[in-house]
């Protein structure tokens, strides 16, 4: 029998995805650090327990399936949604936010100043603390910042129904 344990090796990691965004964008929405999953495959929230993919298309009452990447890249810039995350690196234990270490964040300025950015949704709680700390005193307070729930499939205290109900207020209906 064997009894080894499985060791997950932490180590410093480089954010490989370029934002998603043009100048006719004007919410931003940014996680953390992409997941495993989205290293992996090059993309934002690949994962397919994650219900980003899922509940945007039904905020804006879109009826197809998003299947490729590019699809969901034109989806997301026909709403002039700009997605990208916080961190450019850290050192992290597989996908756990709680375990970001020696964070390094992304410089937002020129997305910023080649966008119409009016809003940045951050996508769960550790977004938001990361927006904050690195940052808030970059940008100040011109632009709206809310915090949503995290669409992770690790936040199971919010029902795929409740997450929709309330990205859907921030994205369609908050001024």
């Amino acid at each position: 029998m064997n009894t080894e344990k499985r060791v997950q090796i932490t180590k410093n990691q480089i954010h490989p995805l370029s934002p998603i965004y043009n100048e006719y964008s004007k919410t931003l929405i940014l996680g953390s650090f992409p997941s495993v999953k989205s290293r992996a495959s090059m993309f934002y929230y690949a994962h397919p327990q994650n219900r980003f993919w899922r509940i945007l298309p039904r905020i804006f009452n879109y009826h197809k399936t998003l299947e490729t990447n590019e699809e969901k890249t034109q989806f997301l810039l026909e709403r002039r949604i700009a997605l990208w995350d916080v961190l450019h690196s850290c050192t992290i234990e597989g996908s756990s936010d709680s375990s970001i270490k020696d964070a390094v964040p992304n410089d937002l300025t020129f997305l910023l100043e080649n966008s119409d950015i009016r809003r940045i949704l951050c996508n769960g709680t550790t977004a938001y603390k990361l927006y904050n700390r690195f940052q808030k005193t970059l940008i100040g307070d011109a632009i709206e910042v809310l915090q949503l729930p995290s669409t992770s499939p690790a936040n199971a205290r919010f029902s795929e129904e409740m997450l929709e109900k309330i990205w859907k207020e921030a994205l369609i209906h908050h001024k």
